[in-house]
């Protein structure tokens, strides 16, 4: 007999799922080691990320699919609705839904209440399945998602569960605990006075590209790309502040190609778990040049953390960044971006650069014409 977890992964195979991003939920323990042996994909650490990394490898050509809890949709309806919905970027997602049936923890039942109607509000369409009979609708919420190119929650009760035989997390145990290594941080430059702009240091990265892809962070560096260099293979990001690196991940997971980002340190503060994740699977096709500034340059300035006690490459580094750098001029960025092509291994590059926007204009495309036009160069 078929039990839920193997029906599951029998519906995924079908729709051609080939890219997960999960995150762990005690109802979906049996399921989580099961499908892990069937597909590949990246294991999580905050549920929104997954979203940018999920984006990125349809951008590259995969079937992304996500597995995670229902309560980790909260921090991920601006995603869904200012990336996913408005560049038409499919994800089908699996959510455990806690909060309803049988739940024996009281924090669950507000958020579990009314994210149907939550869902419903923002227009992320979802499909209940709350028997085991119904678990052939993922079938649906899949096909629908890839059809009409947006999001599509699958809300699973947990009462789907209730009646498998599988026992794939107990015949699956965590490792025995062994010593953890120790991280040793070699000594850093120091960080000077800024000498360039943002603009400067992106428009002197237009005689290196090639065949590379480059994913730009929202806001002005993606104008200043746009003005500087625009090429098909530049992505360019208008909202969904923090997904950037997660993006360029998600693409580098799928194609050979160089994959660039162009980070910022208001971003990177936004979402550090993106760093963190990048650093565990250590893509070797993957650069980050974060140009630090300081300070929100696309909201008036204010300042980021990044002005005191807080060193980017020191965090890129104890994430797993082993080859990384600090640079202060074009020349010196020019240098390190050909090095570490030439070494082809996972690298971040830290660019002090001055507070301040070039006035280049809007982009003039839409997010949606942004995406179908990348993707149709990236898949040449």
């Amino acid at each position: 007999m078929v039990h839920a977890e193997q029906h599951v992964i029998q519906i995924m195979e079908q729709a051609g799922i080939n890219f997960l991003a999960t995150l762990p939920c005690d109802r979906t323990k049996n399921l989580l080691p099961l499908v892990h042996k069937v597909f590949s994909g990246i294991e999580l650490t905050r549920e929104e990320d997954g979203l940018g990394i999920c984006a990125g490898a349809w951008l590259a050509g995969a079937s992304p699919m996500m597995i995670i809890q229902s309560t980790g949709l909260g921090n991920m309806i601006n995603g869904l609705a200012s990336l996913n919905m408005a560049s038409a970027i499919p994800i089908p997602i699996l959510a455990s839904f806690r909060g309803i049936y049988k739940e024996g923890i009281e924090s669950q039942i507000p958020l579990g209440k009314h994210l149907p109607a939550i869902l419903k509000g923002c227009g992320i369409h979802y499909s209940i399945i709350d028997e085991v009979e119904k678990i052939a609708l993922l079938s649906d919420v899949i096909q629908d998602a890839y059809d009409h190119c947006r999001p599509h929650v699958a809300l699973v009760s947990p009462k789907v569960w209730e009646a498998s035989s599988c026992t794939a997390w107990q015949e699956n145990p965590s490792s025995a605990i062994q010593a953890r290594p120790t991280i040793n941080i070699e000594p850093l430059s120091p960080i000077l006075a800024p000498v360039m702009t943002r603009y400067e240091a992106i428009s002197s990265l237009g005689n290196l590209l090639d065949n590379q892809v480059v994913v730009a962070n929202l806001g002005v560096p993606s104008k200043e790309l746009f003005a500087a260099c625009d090429r098909p293979l530049n992505y360019y990001m208008l909202g969904s502040m923090g997904l950037v690196s997660s993006i360029g991940f998600g693409i580098s997971q799928v194609t050979d190609k160089k994959v660039i980002v162009l980070e910022g340190d208001g971003s990177i503060l936004m979402n550090p778990n993106a760093l963190i994740t990048i650093g565990q699977y250590q893509p070797s096709n993957l650069m980050i040049i974060a140009l630090d500034n300081a300070c929100y340059g696309s909201t008036g300035s204010q300042r980021t953390y990044t002005q005191n006690r807080m060193d980017l490459e020191f965090f890129a580094r104890i994430c797993g960044f082993k080859n990384s750098t600090r640079v202060h001029e074009a020349r010196e960025l020019n240098k390190a971006i050909h090095n570490f092509e030439q070494q082809g291994e996972l690298s971040f590059i830290h660019v002090v650069i001055k507070p301040g926007n070039s006035s280049c204009p809007n982009i003039p495309l839409n997010p949606e014409d942004i995406t179908k036009r990348f993707k149709r160069c990236l898949e040449k």
